[in-house]
């Protein structure tokens, strides 16, 4: 029986958002969890420390919880995991539902991942479900959590792409 390989790292989010293609929307909705050990919750997983992580606190499924007030075109989901570290808390299955609501969420994709190490990249996003961890380990570890919306063409026409930190800064007409 063949070994399955490792799941390859995707590239840093941060050089997709200076690409000017997508942006970063997770600051614009509510974060939950299913469980957190103390001062290891939302906020450790969304503050840009790859050293920090959430903990899970509980029996599986590990459920992080996304809302938008309103309907929110999300292209991009990034998760970095790290086997390395984190061993058995590492998740192995992740399964990414989608709804309007907690009552009709959808599975639109089910990821197997082994010995992550980096960015996973997985299009589209709801509901994470962490199904199972590394050697059968109970609570889980994740690091960080990205959302990420395409980036619209403006409607007074077509500009080009601001790439740069500078332009960047200057690209929203208020």
């Amino acid at each position: 029986m063949a070994t399955p390989s490792k799941t390859p790292p995707g590239p840093d989010p941060k050089q997709l958002e200076r690409t000017g293609t997508v942006r970063e929307i997770g600051s614009q909705a509510v974060w939950s969890l299913s469980s957190c050990k103390p001062s290891f919750g939302v906020d450790q997983l969304r503050d840009d420390n790859l050293e920090t992580y959430w903990q899970s606190d509980g029996s599986q499924p590990h459920l992080v919880n996304i809302q938008f007030r309103r309907r929110t075109r999300v292209k991009m989901l990034c998760i970095y995991a790290d086997y390395k570290s984190d061993e058995s808390y590492t998740p192995s299955k992740i399964s990414v539902r989608v709804g309007n609501n907690f009552h009709n969420l959808q599975e639109v994709r089910q990821l197997e991942m082994v010995e992550p190490s980096g960015w996973i990249h997985i299009s589209l996003l709801n509901q994470i479900a962490v199904l199972a961890n590394h050697q059968n380990g109970r609570d889980t570890h994740m690091r960080q959590i990205k959302v990420y919306t395409p980036v619209e063409e403006s409607s007074i026409g077509m500009f080009p792409r601001c790439t740069t930190v500078d332009f960047m800064m200057y690209r929203t007409i208020r």
